[in-house]
């Protein structure tokens, strides 16, 4: 269990550039050796890629949200309409 962990905390700093230059060069080469790792190397990369398109999802649909808010309930009509003003052709 314990080498698992020291395992997935060295992809973890391989993945986000936090390794020194030394540390690098050594799981640069542990990579080239050894199969299992490079695999997981590919699934952590994997499940962070999908972790950050989550994030943005979510936050895409949070402005979203705030923007049906401000331009469609009566109570924001004063701010909607001065951004109107600004976006307006002339």
């Amino acid at each position: 269990m314990r080498t698992s962990l020291i395992e997935t905390e060295q992809i973890e700093a391989h993945l986000l550039c936090l390794s020194t230059p030394g540390d690098a060069l050594v799981f640069e080469a542990k990579l080239i050796l050894d199969d299992e790792l490079r695999d997981k190397l590919q699934w952590q990369k994997s499940t962070y890629n999908l972790v950050k398109l989550y994030g943005r999802n979510q936050l895409k649909q949070e402005i979203e949200a705030v923007h049906q808010s401000l331009f469609s309930e009566t109570r924001h009509w004063a701010f909607s309409e001065k951004i109107r003003q600004i976006f307006k052709k002339r």
